[in-house]
Protein backbone atom coordinates (compact mmCIF):
# COMPACT_ATOMS: atom_id res chain seq x y z
CA UNK A 1 0.00 0.00 0.00
CA UNK A 2 1.29 3.46 -0.91
CA UNK A 3 0.63 6.21 1.61
CA UNK A 4 0.38 9.75 0.34
CA UNK A 5 2.27 12.63 1.89
CA UNK A 6 -0.27 14.74 3.70
CA UNK A 7 -0.10 18.42 4.43
CA UNK A 8 -1.65 19.50 7.71
CA UNK A 9 -2.55 23.08 8.63
CA UNK A 10 0.46 24.86 10.07
CA UNK A 11 -1.60 26.84 12.57
CA UNK A 12 -4.43 25.51 14.69
CA UNK A 13 -5.39 28.27 17.08
CA UNK A 14 -8.33 26.82 18.96
CA UNK A 15 -8.66 30.02 20.99
CA UNK A 16 -9.95 31.78 17.86
CA UNK A 17 -12.28 28.97 16.72
CA UNK A 18 -15.90 30.06 16.78
CA UNK A 19 -17.36 27.46 19.16
CA UNK A 20 -20.76 29.16 18.92
CA UNK A 21 -21.28 28.01 15.34
CA UNK A 22 -23.94 25.30 15.09
CA UNK A 23 -22.86 21.67 15.21
CA UNK A 24 -24.73 18.65 13.91
CA UNK A 25 -23.84 15.18 15.10
CA UNK A 26 -24.65 13.07 12.05
CA UNK A 27 -24.11 9.69 13.74
CA UNK A 28 -25.20 8.80 17.27
CA UNK A 29 -27.02 5.98 19.05
CA UNK A 30 -29.06 4.62 21.85
CA UNK A 31 -28.40 1.00 22.81
CA UNK A 32 -31.35 -1.25 23.50
CA UNK A 33 -31.54 -2.11 27.21
CA UNK A 34 -29.48 0.93 28.17
CA UNK A 35 -31.54 3.68 26.58
CA UNK A 36 -31.66 6.02 29.57
CA UNK A 37 -27.89 6.18 29.89
CA UNK A 38 -27.62 6.84 26.16
CA UNK A 39 -30.21 9.60 26.37
CA UNK A 40 -28.33 11.29 29.21
CA UNK A 41 -25.00 11.09 27.39
CA UNK A 42 -26.38 12.57 24.19
CA UNK A 43 -28.34 15.32 25.95
CA UNK A 44 -25.43 16.35 28.16
CA UNK A 45 -23.10 16.52 25.16
CA UNK A 46 -25.66 18.50 23.17
CA UNK A 47 -25.85 21.09 25.93
CA UNK A 48 -22.09 21.24 26.38
CA UNK A 49 -21.34 21.73 22.67
CA UNK A 50 -24.48 23.64 21.70
CA UNK A 51 -25.52 20.96 19.21
CA UNK A 52 -28.28 21.86 16.76
CA UNK A 53 -29.33 18.31 15.79
CA UNK A 54 -28.37 14.75 16.69
CA UNK A 55 -29.01 12.18 13.95
CA UNK A 56 -29.63 8.99 15.88
CA UNK A 57 -30.62 5.33 15.64
CA UNK A 58 -31.11 2.68 18.31
CA UNK A 59 -29.22 -0.60 17.96
CA UNK A 60 -29.16 -3.86 19.91
CA UNK A 61 -30.06 -7.51 19.89
CA UNK A 62 -27.01 -8.73 18.00
CA UNK A 63 -25.87 -8.36 14.42
CA UNK A 64 -28.94 -10.05 12.88
CA UNK A 65 -31.91 -8.60 14.78
CA UNK A 66 -35.33 -10.17 14.40
CA UNK A 67 -38.60 -8.31 13.90
CA UNK A 68 -39.21 -7.78 17.60
CA UNK A 69 -35.76 -6.34 18.24
CA UNK A 70 -36.07 -4.00 15.26
CA UNK A 71 -39.47 -2.83 16.51
CA UNK A 72 -38.09 -2.20 20.00
CA UNK A 73 -35.11 -0.27 18.63
CA UNK A 74 -37.28 2.00 16.52
CA UNK A 75 -39.73 2.57 19.40
CA UNK A 76 -36.83 3.78 21.52
CA UNK A 77 -35.76 6.20 18.79
CA UNK A 78 -39.34 7.38 18.26
CA UNK A 79 -39.75 8.00 21.99
CA UNK A 80 -36.58 10.14 21.97
CA UNK A 81 -37.88 12.11 18.98
CA UNK A 82 -41.21 12.63 20.74
CA UNK A 83 -39.52 13.93 23.89
CA UNK A 84 -36.93 16.13 22.10
CA UNK A 85 -38.41 16.93 18.66
CA UNK A 86 -36.20 19.97 18.11
CA UNK A 87 -32.97 18.04 18.72
CA UNK A 88 -33.31 14.36 17.75
CA UNK A 89 -33.51 13.35 14.08
CA UNK A 90 -34.37 9.67 13.78
CA UNK A 91 -32.85 7.00 11.56
CA UNK A 92 -35.11 4.00 11.04
CA UNK A 93 -33.16 0.80 11.74
CA UNK A 94 -33.92 -2.14 9.45
CA UNK A 95 -32.67 -5.67 8.88
CA UNK A 96 -33.28 -6.16 5.13
CA UNK A 97 -33.51 -9.93 5.65
CA UNK A 98 -36.69 -9.61 7.70
CA UNK A 99 -39.91 -10.05 5.76
CA UNK A 100 -41.58 -6.99 7.31
CA UNK A 101 -38.89 -4.47 6.30
CA UNK A 102 -41.16 -2.33 4.11
CA UNK A 103 -43.75 -2.23 6.89
CA UNK A 104 -41.01 -1.13 9.30
CA UNK A 105 -40.07 1.67 6.89
CA UNK A 106 -43.65 2.82 6.39
CA UNK A 107 -44.23 2.89 10.16
CA UNK A 108 -40.93 4.68 10.74
CA UNK A 109 -41.60 7.49 8.29
CA UNK A 110 -45.37 7.78 8.48
CA UNK A 111 -45.89 7.28 12.22
CA UNK A 112 -42.58 7.63 14.07
CA UNK A 113 -41.11 10.74 12.44
CA UNK A 114 -37.93 9.20 11.00
CA UNK A 115 -35.84 11.09 8.43
CA UNK A 116 -33.34 8.45 7.30
CA UNK A 117 -32.64 4.71 7.25
CA UNK A 118 -29.94 2.87 9.18
CA UNK A 119 -28.25 -0.29 7.88
CA UNK A 120 -25.85 -2.02 10.25
CA UNK A 121 -24.30 -5.48 9.86
CA UNK A 122 -27.10 -7.86 8.85
CA UNK A 123 -26.28 -7.61 5.12
CA UNK A 124 -23.63 -6.22 2.85
CA UNK A 125 -24.67 -2.89 1.38
CA UNK A 126 -24.86 -4.40 -2.12
CA UNK A 127 -26.88 -7.47 -1.13
CA UNK A 128 -30.05 -7.72 -3.29
CA UNK A 129 -32.06 -7.72 -0.06
CA UNK A 130 -31.12 -4.03 0.29
CA UNK A 131 -32.70 -3.09 -3.05
CA UNK A 132 -36.26 -2.53 -1.73
CA UNK A 133 -34.84 -0.36 1.06
CA UNK A 134 -32.84 1.68 -1.45
CA UNK A 135 -35.87 2.13 -3.69
CA UNK A 136 -38.00 3.23 -0.74
CA UNK A 137 -35.38 5.84 0.18
CA UNK A 138 -35.21 7.10 -3.40
CA UNK A 139 -38.99 7.45 -3.57
CA UNK A 140 -39.00 9.52 -0.36
CA UNK A 141 -35.75 11.37 -1.13
CA UNK A 142 -34.22 10.35 2.20
CA UNK A 143 -30.66 9.15 2.92
CA UNK A 144 -29.57 5.72 4.03
CA UNK A 145 -26.71 5.46 6.49
CA UNK A 146 -24.55 2.40 5.87
CA UNK A 147 -22.22 1.05 8.52
CA UNK A 148 -18.86 0.60 6.76
CA UNK A 149 -15.92 -0.73 8.72
CA UNK A 150 -12.78 -2.43 7.42
CA UNK A 151 -10.96 -4.31 10.18
CA UNK A 152 -7.52 -5.88 10.19
CA UNK A 153 -8.94 -8.70 12.31
CA UNK A 154 -12.44 -9.63 13.40
CA UNK A 155 -14.32 -8.52 10.30
CA UNK A 156 -17.96 -9.53 10.71
CA UNK A 157 -19.43 -11.89 8.14
CA UNK A 158 -21.64 -9.28 6.46
CA UNK A 159 -19.88 -6.08 7.51
CA UNK A 160 -19.73 -3.70 4.55
CA UNK A 161 -16.51 -2.21 3.22
CA UNK A 162 -16.04 0.61 0.75
CA UNK A 163 -16.46 -1.52 -2.36
CA UNK A 164 -19.84 -2.80 -1.13
CA UNK A 165 -21.02 0.78 -0.66
CA UNK A 166 -19.67 1.69 -4.10
CA UNK A 167 -21.62 -1.14 -5.70
CA UNK A 168 -24.84 0.08 -4.08
CA UNK A 169 -24.14 3.68 -5.11
CA UNK A 170 -23.52 2.74 -8.73
CA UNK A 171 -26.61 0.53 -8.87
CA UNK A 172 -28.74 3.38 -7.50
CA UNK A 173 -27.14 6.72 -8.48
CA UNK A 174 -30.25 8.56 -7.21
CA UNK A 175 -29.81 7.09 -3.71
CA UNK A 176 -28.26 9.35 -1.08
CA UNK A 177 -25.83 7.30 1.01
CA UNK A 178 -24.09 8.26 4.24
CA UNK A 179 -21.07 5.96 4.57
CA UNK A 180 -20.17 5.76 8.26
CA UNK A 181 -16.81 5.98 10.04
CA UNK A 182 -14.84 7.01 6.93
CA UNK A 183 -14.95 3.25 6.39
CA UNK A 184 -12.66 2.82 9.46
CA UNK A 185 -9.69 2.54 7.09
CA UNK A 186 -9.93 5.36 4.55
CA UNK A 187 -7.08 3.94 2.48
CA UNK A 188 -9.32 0.92 1.85
CA UNK A 189 -12.75 2.57 1.83
CA UNK A 190 -12.44 5.98 0.18
CA UNK A 191 -10.95 5.16 -3.26
CA UNK A 192 -13.93 2.98 -4.32
CA UNK A 193 -16.45 5.76 -3.60
CA UNK A 194 -14.35 8.83 -4.42
CA UNK A 195 -15.95 9.44 -7.82
CA UNK A 196 -19.51 8.71 -6.65
CA UNK A 197 -21.24 12.01 -5.77
CA UNK A 198 -24.19 10.28 -4.11
CA UNK A 199 -21.97 9.00 -1.28
CA UNK A 200 -21.35 11.23 1.74
CA UNK A 201 -19.00 10.26 4.56
CA UNK A 202 -19.13 10.69 8.30
CA UNK A 203 -16.17 10.90 10.67
CA UNK A 204 -17.76 9.02 13.56
CA UNK A 205 -15.91 6.65 15.83
CA UNK A 206 -12.90 6.38 18.06
CA UNK A 207 -10.31 6.06 15.28
CA UNK A 208 -7.58 8.56 16.13
CA UNK A 209 -5.20 8.42 13.17
CA UNK A 210 -4.38 12.00 12.29
CA UNK A 211 -4.11 11.30 8.58
CA UNK A 212 -7.59 9.76 8.09
CA UNK A 213 -9.59 12.88 7.27
CA UNK A 214 -6.76 14.78 5.52
CA UNK A 215 -6.26 11.74 3.27
CA UNK A 216 -10.00 11.54 2.61
CA UNK A 217 -10.03 15.20 1.60
CA UNK A 218 -7.37 14.54 -1.04
CA UNK A 219 -9.95 12.36 -2.83
CA UNK A 220 -13.34 13.77 -1.80
CA UNK A 221 -14.61 17.33 -1.47
CA UNK A 222 -15.21 18.60 2.05
CA UNK A 223 -18.81 19.18 0.89
CA UNK A 224 -19.36 15.41 1.15
CA UNK A 225 -18.04 15.01 4.72
CA UNK A 226 -20.20 15.12 7.87
CA UNK A 227 -19.00 15.28 11.45
CA UNK A 228 -20.39 12.41 13.48
CA UNK A 229 -19.46 11.05 16.89
CA UNK A 230 -20.89 7.52 17.37
CA UNK A 231 -22.12 8.69 20.79
CA UNK A 232 -22.26 7.34 23.41
CA UNK A 233 -19.43 5.05 22.31
CA UNK A 234 -17.23 7.92 21.19
CA UNK A 235 -17.33 11.63 21.85
CA UNK A 236 -17.31 15.14 20.49
CA UNK A 237 -13.77 16.29 21.20
CA UNK A 238 -12.25 13.46 19.18
CA UNK A 239 -14.48 14.00 16.18
CA UNK A 240 -14.61 17.78 16.20
CA UNK A 241 -10.83 17.62 16.53
CA UNK A 242 -10.58 15.56 13.35
CA UNK A 243 -12.30 18.37 11.45
CA UNK A 244 -10.28 21.17 13.05
CA UNK A 245 -7.01 19.37 12.39
CA UNK A 246 -7.84 18.57 8.77
CA UNK A 247 -8.33 22.16 7.60
CA UNK A 248 -7.97 25.71 8.84
CA UNK A 249 -10.54 26.97 6.30
CA UNK A 250 -13.53 28.33 8.29
CA UNK A 251 -15.98 27.62 5.45
CA UNK A 252 -14.84 24.01 5.12
CA UNK A 253 -15.01 23.52 8.88
CA UNK A 254 -18.55 24.87 9.03
CA UNK A 255 -19.58 22.71 6.09
CA UNK A 256 -18.33 19.53 7.78
CA UNK A 257 -19.59 20.45 11.25
CA UNK A 258 -23.07 21.54 10.18
CA UNK A 259 -24.01 22.57 6.66
CA UNK A 260 -23.47 19.30 4.79
CA UNK A 261 -25.48 17.25 7.27
CA UNK A 262 -28.32 19.76 7.19
CA UNK A 263 -28.47 19.77 3.39
CA UNK A 264 -28.45 15.97 3.25
CA UNK A 265 -31.28 15.47 5.75
CA UNK A 266 -33.34 18.61 5.10
CA UNK A 267 -33.17 19.08 1.32
CA UNK A 268 -36.52 20.87 1.08
CA UNK A 269 -35.30 23.55 3.47
CA UNK A 270 -32.36 24.56 1.26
Amino acid sequence: MTFKTLTHPTELNLDTFDWSQPIIDSHAHLWLGNEEAGRRANLEAAELYDVRYIYLSTLGGGYYPDKDIIAACNRATADFIRDYPDLIVGQCYVNPNNTDTLDVLRRGFEEQGMRAVKLWTATFADDPAVNPVAEYCIDRNVPVMVHCFHKAIGQLEHESRGHHVANLARHYPELKIQMAHLGACPYDAIPPIADLPNVWLDTSGSMLRGDDLPYTLTLVSHERVLMGTDMPGSGYLTNIGKVLEATADPAARRAMLHDNAYKLYFPKAN
